[in-house]
């Protein structure tokens, strides 16, 4: 009953920030209006605006919110570590270098989805890389070929940006860097649900080995938990899920490492009782966030998501870093 209500809430909450959302926009739509597109079957204009603007990123925000939150959370229990989250292991890098190659050679100019599509390749390639290199190494070996991995591949986005042949690429470059679900549509939402389910069922096959992991490696191999077949679980959801999410929503940081911290206290600490509602306030989170983005007014280009949620996260990672530090003293 005590993990129960917390889920409860988060649906509830998810359902009204959903609905709230589709009535933020651009075009000033009228309550009636917006209902009756998601009620009829034959929509009229602003039926339209609804149905193939509006609800395809409501639907994006929530699976990328989700599937962050989710494999923060798993990873978290993984790696017996507060701090991990998907950045950690270098995939959303590899996605960004990935995106980054394909504006950098004009496939992007060429192929309306060749950006998402190298994203998702290279967040493939970087959970290879990671899981050869810390192969029988155990978690610090994941966590340091991470980290190489991760900065090899940012060091080769930031030399692309340098070396980028026009001004134009340079911003294409900068805009998906900074993360946002502006202009996504119905194949973008195709494109990114099937490998985002995927991982995170993938990543919620570990949940009963996460709550032995808790005790320590060697006592979780002792009850009979195959870890090395839940850290190959826990890569494979991470890369197949964070990988799409990164591919349509460009660079979302933050949100894998705050989404577990915010639920952990309502559900209890066993790993495995954290892993839906992370995902649950995950898809709240990037859902508020981007609809904040369509009602903040800047003097320039729309404020990216990214940034947004960055913006928010960063003074609560170093709260968490304070708090850690005070209990250690």
């Amino acid at each position: 009953m005590r993990a129960l209500l917390p889920l409860m809430l988060l649906l509830a909450a998810l359902v009204l920030a959903a609905l709230g959302a589709l009535f933020v926009g651009l075009a000033p739509l009228p309550p009636s209006a917006v209902l009756r597109a998601l009620a009829s079957s034959q929509p009229d204009l602003a039926g339209l605006v609804v149905r193939e603007i509006r609800l395809p990123r409501v639907i994006l925000a929530l699976l990328v919110g989700a599937i962050l939150g989710l494999s923060g959370a798993v990873l978290q229990g993984l790696l017996r570590n507060p701090l991990a989250e998907p950045g950690l292991l270098g995939i959303s890098a590899g996605a960004a270098l990935g995106a980054v190659l394909a504006i950098y050679y004009g496939f992007a100019a060429s192929f309306a989805f060749a950006t998402p599509l190298f994203a998702l390749t290279g967040a493939g390639i970087a959970a290879a890389a990671v899981l050869a290199l810390a192969r029988g190494g155990g978690t610090l070996a994941l966590i340091l070929a991470g980290a190489a991995i991760s900065s090899t591949a940012f060091a080769l986005v930031y030399l692309a940006l340098d070396l980028a042949p026009n001004p134009y690429a340079t911003s294409e470059m900068l805009d998906w860097l900074m993360g946002s679900l502006a202009e996504r549509s119905w194949d973008h939402v195709r494109l990114a649900a099937p490998f985002i389910l995927a991982g995170g069922a993938l990543l919620l096959l570990t949940a009963p080995g996460l709550d032995a992991l808790a005790l320590g490696e060697l006592q979780a191999e002792s009850l009979g938990v195959p870890v090395a077949r839940l850290r190959l679980l826990a890569l494979a959801g991470t890369a197949l899920g964070v990988g799409a999410a990164a591919a349509v929503a460009g660079t979302i940081g933050f949100v894998g490492l705050v989404a577990p911290h915010l639920v952990r206290p309502l559900v209890g600490h066993r790993p495995a009782r954290v892993l839906l509602p992370a995902a649950l306030a995950g898809a709240l989170l990037v859902l508020v966030a981007d609809t904040a983005t369509r009602l903040i007014v800047t003097p320039g280009p729309p404020l990216g998501l990214g940034v947004l949620i960055s913006l928010v996260g960063a003074p609560f990672f170093l709260w968490l870093v304070l708090r850690m530090r005070g209990r250690a003293a």
